[in-house]
């Protein structure tokens, strides 16, 4: 027989454990803020809900039941009052710590969905382990409101892992750069001056607007979107509007465009339309102090020169026109390699008073 009591043998077959060490145990029960578990040791272990998981709102109801199994570590063998402390959550991130050591070291990319906005960047959820990404890593462009990236699932690799200070810093601009740069090569590779190609406007400016051509943006300057005269380009598009644009020029990663194109040219067939001698009508479109231009369709105007406004002395445009207004000239001088039309008012008043004067003369004559 031994000489041990049944209490002295009870506690021999019960395990020795520390501080530190990955234990066994058995569920006993679950509560709204704790879970019991029987880890074969002379006290029961106490797992709480803070010690089980980062979320707060979780349910330990729903998550474990009686007599799951639970693979824990033991933060304190005795905690004052004989029970033993333990933890689930510090055990998930030491693995989590080794996956995201060689996620480093093979400069992974990995995929987290952002679970908090924070004033200094993004917390993003990893398996079991979180990852900050400061705002300036967020992306390769300023952004002041990073609530757009809540409950987001994005892509990062990892620029720093330090367990010990609790540092897993994580990058999305690295990626975001590099996959433009992919891009824009791709894009450069496939296009040619004289090409046509299709684009979204990105952003409006007062000299052009930048379209988005699926790799890299393109420059349209105000000059080159129309034949016309354009005051704002906000007038002609909106972000967002999808349009068709003609690569001018390609100078390194720099991409002209231009939206007109000798179809749409309308001094193609100028000439035929706008010879010396020919009476038209236009628009006044803009005015100085020598004289006034005159659209006479999009993409050409004519100079009515001070001196040809009126068969009376004009001291300025100003006095006797008004931008919009509709005036009637002849065209006394065209020149297609410089493009410039000049017209004249007076002319055609000069001929109807020769007109009217002749026919006085006539009906003077008759009456004689």
């Amino acid at each position: 027989m031994s000489d041990l009591s049944f209490e002295e043998m009870l506690e021999d077959s019960l395990v020795t454990i520390h501080n530190g060490e990955v234990v066994e145990g058995t569920v006993i029960e679950v509560k709204d803020n704790e879970i019991i578990l029987n880890i074969g040791y002379k006290a029961d272990g106490i797992l709480t809900k803070n010690e089980y998981s980062n979320n707060a709102d979780i349910d330990l109801t729903a998550e474990v039941k009686k007599d799951d199994k639970m693979t824990v570590k033991v933060l304190k063998v005795n905690d004052g009052e004989g029970q033993v402390l333990l933890t689930y959550k510090r055990l998930q991130q030491d693995k989590m710590n080794k996956i995201f050591e060689e996620a480093f070291e093979n400069k992974e990319v990995l995929t987290g969905k952002v679970v908090a906005v924070l004033k200094g960047g993004l917390s993003v959820a990893y398996g079991e382990g979180r990852v900050f990404i400061p705002a300036s890593l967020v992306s390769d462009l300023y952004e002041r409101d990073l609530s757009k990236y809540q409950d987001q699932e994005i892509e990062f690799i990892l620029t720093e892992v330090n367990p010990h200070k609790r540092r897993i810093i994580g990058d999305r601009k690295q990626l975001i750069v590099e996959q433009k740069k992919k891009a824009q090569e791709e894009l450069l590779a496939r296009i040619e001056v004289g090409m046509m190609i299709e684009g979204t406007v990105k952003n409006l400016t007062d000299f052009g607007a930048f379209i988005d051509l699926g790799g890299a943006d393109g420059l349209l300057h105000i000059s080159e979107m129309s034949w016309g005269r354009v005051d704002d380009p906000k007038k002609l598009f909106k972000v967002g509007d999808k349009v068709t644009v003609m690569i001018k020029d390609i100078q390194d990663t720099k991409i002209a465009l231009t939206m007109k194109l000798e179809e749409n040219n309308p001094w193609r067939d100028a000439a035929d339309k706008y010879g010396v001698g020919t009476v038209i009508t236009g628009k006044v479109a803009r005015m100085t102090d020598f004289g006034a231009f005159i659209e006479l369709e999009e993409g050409i105007d004519a100079l009515l020169h001070v001196s040809q406004i009126s068969i009376d002395h004009v001291e300025k445009p100003s006095d006797v026109l008004k931008v919009g207004q509709e005036i009637t000239a002849k065209i006394v001088d065209f020149n297609e390699d410089t493009k410039k039309i000049s017209l004249s008012v007076k002319a055609i008043e000069i001929e109807n008073k020769k007109e009217a004067e002749a026919s006085e003369s006539k009906e003077a004559i008759d009456e004689e």
